[in-house]
């Protein structure tokens, strides 16, 4: 039978769920000690991901439905709808760090599956950059519930906060950590660099500076480029443009002129000032870098790569479920952000094998009206739509910034 037409007898959501490999889910619920009492860890993750494909408001929401559609759900690999207690005591209960290393698993195999996955290229994304190129940052996820002790970090408010190192030519996430909002950011600065290796390139806002890192990174060879705060006190030793080119006002290497902190980075740096667009409007910005033979003009537009990370963040917030939470205790919310980054992770795997030529948000919506209708997926998404012309992933950096959220490249 041809492939169209036996993928036609499957539903949508049946073959999105079975680009999972088979043996994933047993194993890990076995390794980190899950029982299938009640639901089974299979059915427990093809629940969770079907609230993230419809966006469900509540655990009703999701139990109503998979019940309506028992027979196509038991399809899927024998998947069975939870009750609603089950599921919310499976999310309460169980370690999501199953539902973390799967997200990792799948990643690692689709990449294997399919070499130069994701590989998207930014139009500002320095070409001249043979080196990988990562971008560290996070984002707060808030969370409407003053029972979330953990998560609390101010009086009357908790979030949750999603620390990422992305790779920017894949743009896909290389290192991930979940944790409460407490505390700065510049304390998960040591685990999301741990994997680096010499010779490649990180980008990280002033959050993430702390001397004693930084200076670690240059010992292991890693190139590092962030923006200098306001309070930090750089003395210049020597000036390696005399006076302003372009858009580069100033190139000097510098020390750090406290005493004290010298003695978490006693090597010189090079701080770079210029001027950089914004929005149609010239701001003048610092940056400094442990790398002396790169043009400035070079570090600037690695800084400005840098911004492309808050588009990862929109799509993510704004295309999966991200905004109501099944469950209100820490690994209730955990399970639900690390199977929000397996979907994001599905849909981009399509995307890729699909040539998929309309926007990352376009993808998730004409799936997500078809889940139970009986199609074969790559047909579908090959055919989808009907406007003529040439498009592509939308990633443009200036899509990024998102009223109401917070997010801003400054």
């Amino acid at each position: 039978m041809p492939a169209s037409r036996a993928g036609s007898k499957r539903a949508i959501f049946r073959q999105v769920c079975e680009l999972i490999p088979p043996h994933l889910v047993p194993k890990l619920a076995r390794k980190h000690g899950i029982k299938s009492r009640g639901i089974t860890p299979w059915s427990h993750l093809v629940s969770m991901l079907y609230a993230q494909f419809t966006h469900a408001i509540g655990l009703n929401d999701v139990v109503d439905v998979l019940r309506a559609h028992r027979a196509p759900m038991a399809s899927i690999r024998g998947a069975k709808p939870p009750s609603r207690n089950g599921l919310s005591h499976a999310n309460k209960t169980r370690d999501p760090k199953m539902a973390e290393e799967l997200f990792w698993s799948v990643l690692e195999y689709f990449e294997t599956l399919r070499p130069g996955f994701g590989g998207v290229k930014f139009r500002r994304l320095p070409r001249r950059f043979k080196r990988t190129v990562y971008a560290l940052d996070s984002t707060t996820i808030k969370l409407f519930a003053n029972c979330m002790d953990w998560a609390k970090h101010r009086r009357r408010k908790a979030a949750a906060k999603l620390h990422l190192r992305l790779n920017l030519e894949s743009f896909l996430p290389a290192f991930a950590i979940v944790d409460s909002a407490r505390g700065h950011d510049s304390t998960k600065a040591h685990e999301l660099c741990a994997g680096l290796k010499a010779g490649e390139i990180a980008v990280f806002d002033m959050a993430y500076i702390d001397y004693t890192h930084l200076f670690r990174l240059a010992e292991r060879g890693i190139f590092w480029v962030s923006r200098v705060k306001e309070s930090m006190n750089l003395r210049c030793v020597k000036r390696l443009v005399k006076k302003p080119a372009g858009r580069i006002l100033r190139d000097d290497l510098v020390l750090v002129q406290n005493p004290g902190k010298r003695k978490d980075y006693p090597k010189r740096m090079r701080r770079i000032v210029a001027r950089i667009e914004i929005n149609g409007e010239d701001r003048i910005m610092t940056f400094f870098t442990n790398n002396f033979e790169w043009a400035a003009s070079s570090i600037c537009d690695l800084y400005k790569a840098r911004w492309n990370i808050e588009t990862f963040f929109k799509q993510i917030k704004q295309t999966l479920h991200l905004g109501d939470f099944l469950g209100h205790n820490r690994k209730a919310i955990e399970w639900q952000l690390w199977t929000a980054l397996l979907m994001y992770v599905l849909l981009r795997f399509l995307h890729t094998c699909s040539d998929w030529a309309h926007s990352f948000t376009r993808l998730f919506t004409c799936l997500r009206a078809v889940l139970w209708q009986r199609l074969h997926l790559l047909a579908y998404l090959k055919s989808y739509g009907t406007a003529q012309g040439s498009f592509r992933m939308q990633w443009a950096p200036q899509q990024a910034y998102l009223p109401g959220l917070g997010l801003s490249p400054l």
